[in-house]
């Protein structure tokens, strides 16, 4: 009988040592699948508002909303900015109906085409686009100028690179559109 109680006792003992604790911690995938990495993306896009300056706006029953066939295409080459009195710099920021340029002390800038056409980012690396959002570099080039306001990449540096490239890969899955953005205008005299 202690014979038996002892075996039982030593099976019970294995079995508890060897069944996991639900405790214990998970350890995390650090592999994510590229549809994965692009549904974050789209998400991080989407709670970011990219579209509110990125994309041509259709006007609507609710106001401006993206327009879904240029979406993330950057300020339209086509479309002609309205004159304004230079005297209304001195209190306020412009922006144009939408929100794809602006205007203010810095001149006007324009937002870019972050599509993957060759007119947006179609030929930058991952590397290329985390320069531009980890130091506010023009096309992610080391030696080419800041980007200029309103684009807030001095929030989006904090950003891990995980997000990031999660980011630069849904804009890499977009459907590329044309749209040869203008060169930044700088403030006039």
């Amino acid at each position: 009988m202690k014979t038996i109680s002892l075996i039982l006792i030593l099976i019970a003992t294995l079995l508890f040592a060897c069944t996991p604790k639900k405790d214990t911690p998970v350890e995390p995938t650090t592999e994510i699948s590229l549809a994965g990495q692009i549904a974050k993306g789209e998400q991080l896009v989407t709670v970011l508002g990219c579209n509110d300056c990125h994309s041509p706006k259709v006007m609507t029953a609710m106001g401006p909303v993206p327009d879904s066939l240029r979406l993330l295409s950057g300020h339209p080459a086509n479309e002609q900015l309205a004159p304004y009195e230079k005297e209304i710099l001195k209190s306020y920021v412009l922006f144009n109906m939408n929100s794809t340029a602006t205007t203010g002390p810095w001149g006007t800038s324009f937002a870019a085409n972050l599509t993957p056409d060759p007119t947006g980012i179609g030929s930058w690396t991952e590397a290329q686009f985390l320069t531009a959002m980890k130091k506010g570099k023009w096309k992610g080039l080391e030696n080419s100028r800041n980007l200029l306001p309103p684009m807030p990449w001095q929030a989006y540096s904090y950003m891990p690179d995980e997000d990031l490239k999660a980011i630069f890969a849904y804009l890499k899955s977009l459907k590329p559109v044309k749209n040869p953005v203008p060169m930044a205008i700088p403030p006039q005299e």
